[in-house]
């Protein structure tokens, strides 16, 4: 029992809290960040335009460098500490200032894409930014959790710039003004929601943190001022929590639908005379997956053992709609390379199966051939009262029991009746012969042997 209580002392003081922050120190810092003003601005506006650059030529390193740079983290943290310690002015200031910061991000994103001559056709690094999956939900929400702590603890380290590398505010905004520069809205509000998201997941994780260590909640001179404040302070809370487990639950619905589809792909890539080119999903009315058929067209119980096939993977029949002969917008041509190689190597993987199957059971029916015309010399050159023999695999099925004995069946044409012996002997000898003991000799005596007995009578 000691050995436990000893174990429980010793993981709570390795994880023991106490001695190691200073929240006041961590409130001063937070609140002297969430501004924009003078070199904080053109530093922003800088970072933005490397981090613009990045994702146009698809250069990570470049977007990492630019993640550095930036000092987007500020008000966001001033936010989550404004709702945890019920400072309303704090509160108001931050959202302004994060405000300005997307003001100025958008702007110079926007001026970027509208005047670099570079145009990549597949910028992924830009794409990837336009639909949120779970795992943001979870890097922003333990993001913002070492973020906070980084701020709180006495002895500072490198912890701050991992987080502004890992939870990622930037890229968002900079697709965002991708989307704007091309006109197109959905990376824009894709970009934008991506953004948000992560803002919400930090600013929880920053609230709870500042909930469980107890910072010195802010004291308004004013009772009626205080009530008013509070009630808007809980008021914007419930607007940032509901959202923020609302958004986690359909992201966990959605990404569990990306990997019930992608499971089914898989298992339904060669299964078809039709090849798979290509496929998407869309989770803006209801989750639904396009799969897109090129090659030779389906037929309609294909079609239908297709998408019945989709139950095995949590996939009604409504949500799978098939399209085919169609050439994908975007899609990757080594990927698609990859796919008819993968494709083809399987095809002839599987006719190499069937050929060998075959084979073998070729083979195996070869193995059982009877070779007549060797056994017929050998057994005529040992029993010369032989005159003809047939040899054939059936079956004797009895009259009125209705028994069948499957085997050999051997008939014999003799000069002569064989004696006991020698039909004995006979027997064996095929049986060895064959290589089977179901052996059932039925003898006859020749014809011309009759006829001869019959005129010496």
């Amino acid at each position: 029992m000691s050995f436990w209580k000893n174990l429980r002392e010793q993981l709570r003081a390795i994880a023991s809290l106490p001695g190691h922050i200073d929240t006041a120190d961590a409130e001063r810092n937070i609140r002297s960040s969430i501004y924009f003003r003078g070199p904080n601005v053109w530093i922003l506006f800088f970072s933005i335009i490397i981090a613009s650059v990045g994702l146009n030529v698809n250069s990570i390193p470049v977007i990492i460098g630019a993640m550095l740079i930036s000092p987007l983290l500020g008000p966001v943290f001033g936010i989550g500490l404004g709702l945890g310690i019920n400072d309303m002015g704090l509160l108001k200031s931050s959202l302004k200032n994060i405000l300005v910061m997307m003001g100025i991000s958008l702007a110079a994103s926007l001026l970027y894409f509208l005047i670099t001559p570079l145009n990549l056709s597949n910028p992924t690094e830009l794409l990837a930014r336009t639909n949120p999956t779970i795992y943001d939900v979870f890097i922003a929400f333990f993001g913002g959790f070492a973020g906070i702590f980084e701020l709180c603890r006495k002895e500072k380290g490198t912890v701050f710039s991992g987080v502004a590398i890992a939870t990622a505010l930037m890229p968002p905004l900079c697709t965002a003004g991708f989307g704007l520069a091309k006109g197109n809205l959905v990376y824009f509000l894709g970009a934008l929601y991506l953004f948000t998201i992560n803002c919400i997941f930090i600013i929880l994780a920053t609230y709870l943190t500042v909930k469980y260590m107890k910072f010195e909640q802010f004291e308004y001179k004013d009772e009626r001022t205080a009530k008013k404040s509070r009630r808007l302070i809980t008021i914007v809370t419930v607007i940032v929590i509901v959202p923020s487990i609302w958004s986690a639950i359909v992201m966990i619905r959605e990404n569990t639908f990306n990997e019930n589809v992608a499971s089914f792909i898989n298992a339904n890539r060669n299964q078809y005379t039709g090849y798979i080119l290509d496929y998407r999903t869309e989770h803006r009315k209801g989750s639904k997956v396009e799969v897109y058929f090129t090659g030779e067209p389906l037929s309609a119980s294909e079609k239908s053992n297709f998408i019945e096939s989709g139950k095995e993977f949590g996939l009604k029949p409504e949500q799978i709609i098939i399209k085919e002969h169609a050439i994908v917008e975007g899609t990757n041509e080594a990927e698609l390379l990859k796919g008819i190689y993968e494709r083809t190597d399987s095809e002839i993987t599987r006719r190499e199966n069937e050929i060998r199957k075959l084979e073998g059971e070729l083979k195996k029916m070869h193995e059982n051939d009877i070779p007549y015309e060797q056994i017929t010399k050998e057994a005529v050159n040992q029993y010369p009262i032989i005159e003809s023999l047939f040899v054939a695999r059936g079956a004797e099925v009895t009259a009125g029991e209705y028994a069948r004995k499957d085997g050999i069946m051997a008939g014999v044409f003799t000069s002569r009746p064989f004696s006991d012996d020698e039909k004995a002997r006979f027997t064996n000898w095929l049986k060895i012969r064959l290589n089977t003991e179901d052996v059932t000799l039925y003898e006859f005596v020749a014809r011309h042997e009759k006829k001869s007995s019959e005129e010496e009578r």
